[in-house]
């Protein structure tokens, strides 16, 4: 598929947002590796850190393809400012209860993106959706489950999973927050309207918090598009990024 120069610009930077999503929560969940509660649990959130990141390699090889730019080098050797990441995904991993809600909703709208890329015009984008997406099944089966545990458990596992709810909730709308070029690319039948997949994430969401009669809170978005972060983004990336700082012929993936 021949694309139009803003077109390609357009898709280059959903690509790496996308890429930049999974990358930055795969490397929140390895975190966990060694320290999870049970030692089921700390092979499971390794196994989903690694999904993640092999993501992440689908969409910039995808975009390889366009512009001809290194993986290793977009993952390894850009600065915070140059990321695109949604700041959900990079703060700090917190508690139990704050990883499983942040990966919940991470799921719940990547499902919801998954399902319509797959039937994207542009091919890599719909082969790495297609292939993408088998692995989402088992990521949002293990964090819808650990929702409910924790919002049924005890009363000390619902208290926390309310602390991580008001966390993480000004902060997820900008997962579905479109990019400049992304209604081009809508149109052009490339990605889908990113309204219809938060809206549809939305509910997903809504309905399942209400199920566990959660509380939906009161704050409001945290403002600003993807080429704002956190400081916490700068602090990841020195932990991340020191063999490649430390050794920059070093290999990875």
């Amino acid at each position: 598929m021949s694309l139009d120069p803003r077109l390609r610009a357009a898709l280059l930077d959903r690509l790496t947002a996308m890429a930049d999503d999974e990358l930055i929560l795969g490397h929140r969940d390895s975190e966990w590796t060694g320290h999870a509660p049970i030692l089921e649990e700390d092979i499971a959130l390794a196994n989903i850190a690694q999904d993640e990141i092999g993501h992440a390699l689908l969409w910039l090889e995808a975009r390889r393809q366009l512009d001809g730019s290194d993986p290793d080098v977009l993952a390894y050797s850009r600065p915070a400012g140059a990321w695109r990441n949604a700041r959900l995904l990079e703060l700090p991993r917190g508690d139990w209860a704050f990883t499983m809600l942040r990966q919940y909703l991470f799921d719940v709208y990547e499902a919801e993106l998954l399902t319509r890329l797959k039937r994207s015009s542009h091919v890599p984008l719909a082969e790495g959706a297609t292939k993408a997406a088998l692995e989402e099944v088992f990521h949002l089966r293990h964090s819808s489950l650990w929702l409910r545990r924790l919002a049924l458990g005890t009363d000390e596992s619902r208290r926390r999973l309310e602390a991580a709810l008001a966390r993480a909730w000004p902060y997820l709308p900008q997962l579905w927050q479109p990019l400049a070029g992304d209604a081009e690319l809508a149109g052009a039948g490339i990605v889908p309207d990113l309204a219809e997949v938060g809206d549809a994430a939305g509910g997903r969401i809504a309905t399942a918090l209400k199920e566990l009669d959660l509380q939906t809170p009161d704050t409001p978005p945290n403002p600003g598009g993807r080429e704002r972060h956190t400081e916490e983004l700068v602090t990841l990336l020195i932990d991340m990024q020191s063999v490649t700082r430390a050794d920059p012929a070093a290999e990875s993936w």
